[in-house]
C-alpha cells in the first residue's frame, strides 16, 4: 500500500527508530565526504503555498546530495489558480514524479492531495502540523542525549503545529511532554501524554526545553498574541530550572527578545543551528524509505 508522511504518527515507533538510524548513519557519510546515490534518477516535486528556508534547502539539498532532481511547483502559477481541483492536479502531476512535498496553508489540502496521488507525499508543514520539523528535532535529541523514553520535555508558548507533531512524537516514544501556555491559546481537548501547567513547573527538571515565534504565517491577530505570550520568553533564569545539560531547540525563524532570550537560544544549551541541519539528513532518509531506495 502507498505510504505518505502526512503526520509524525504516520510511521510506527519501529519504523522510526530505523529511520533515524539512518538519518544519523547518512550524516556520518556526509561528513566524511561519501554521498551514496540512494536517490539516483528520482525526481522529487516541491508544492509550496507558503514562505520556506530550511524546508526547501534541505529537500533540495537531500535529493542533489543522493543523485536526485528536486523542482518547485508554484500552485500561483499553475491551473490550480484558475480552479482546478486538488484531486485532479494530483491526478495530473503525481504520476511525473517519485514523490511529492507540500507546504500548505490548509491540512486539508495535503490530505486531499495524498488521496488522490501516484506516489508517496510528504507534509512539509501545514496549520496542523510539521512532522518533518519534529522528525529532525527527535533526531538531534538522539544525537545528543540518547533515547527520549521517559524523558521529560518542556513547551512554551503557542500549541501551534509543532507543538502538534510533537505531542504525537512523545506518545509515540515514551517521552512526557509538559506545556506551559496562555489559556486562550491552548487546544481544544489535550493530547494523550500532554500535561499543562504553569512557566516554572513545565521547565523543571526538562531534559529538553521548547518554544517557537508567538505569531505564525497566517496568524492574524498580532496584538493580541504578543500581550498574551507577554511573560513567556525563555531567559536564562527560565532554562536554570531544567536539567543541567537540558537542551534548547527552536524550529526557527526566531525573534531574540520576544519568544527566547539571545542569551538562550545563542547559549550553550541551545543545538538550534544543529536541528536546523538535521532537517536535510532526517528528510533523506524519510525520501529513501518511502521511496523503498534504502542500502
Amino acid at each position: 500500500m502507498l505510504k505518505h508522511y502526512l503526520d509524525f504518527n504516520s510511521l510506527s515507533a519501529e519504523e522510526i527508530a530505523d529511520l533515524l538510524r539512518r538519518a544519523i548513519a547518512r550524516k556520518v557519510q556526509v561528513k566524511r565526504g561519501e554521498r551514496p546515490p540512494t536517490l539516483a534518477s528520482r525526481a522529487l516535486l516541491m508544492i509550496f503555498e507558503k514562505a520556506s528556508t530550511r524546508t526547501r534547502a534541505s529537500f533540495s539539498a537531500a535529493m542533489s546530495q543522493a543523485g536526485g532532481q528536486a523542482q518547485v511547483f508554484d500552485l500561483a502559477q499553475s491551473q490550480r489558480a484558475r480552479g482546478e481541483s486538488i484531486a485532479d492536479t494530483a491526478r495530473s502531476i503525481s504520476s511525473m514524479f517519485d514523490a511529492v512535498m507540500i507546504r500548505a496553508n490548509h491540512h486539508a489540502t495535503i490530505e486531499e492531495f495524498a488521496a488522490h496521488s501516484a506516489c508517496p507525499v510528504i507534509n512539509g508543514l501545514s496549520d496542523r502540523s510539521h512532522p518533518c520539523q519534529v522528525l529532525a528535532d527527535v533526531m538531534t535529541f538522539e544525537e545528543l542525549r540518547g533515547s527520549l523514553a521517559g524523558r521529560k520535555i518542556a513547551w512554551i508558548g503557542d500549541c501551534n503545529n509543532v507543538f502538534f507533531s510533537w505531542a504525537q512524537a512523545a506518545d509515540i516514544l515514551g517521552a512526557t511532554l509538559v506545556v506551559a501556555c496562555p489559556a486562550s491559546y491552548r487546544f481544544d481537548e489535550t493530547p494523550a501524554g500532554v500535561t499543562i501547567t504553569d512557566l516554572d513547573t513545565a521547565v523543571d527538571g526538562a531534559a529538553l526545553v521548547m518554544t517557537d515565534v508567538w505569531v505564525s504565517m497566517g496568524d492574524e491577530d498580532a496584538h493580541a498574541r504578543q500581550a498574551a505570550f507577554a511573560g513567556y520568553c525563555v531567559n536564562a533564569e527560565l532554562m536554570a530550572r531544567a536539567e543541567k545539560d537540558a537542551l534548547f531547540m527552536h524550529c526557527l525563524p526566531a525573534h531574540r527578545g520576544e519568544e527566547v532570550a539571545a542569551e538562550v537560544i545563542d547559549g550553550p544549551h541551545s543545538v538550534v543551528w544543529q536541528q536546523a541541519e538535521n532537517r536535510l539528513h532526517a528528510q533523506k532518509a524519510l525520501l529513501e524509505k518511502l521511496l523503498g531506495t534504502e542500502d
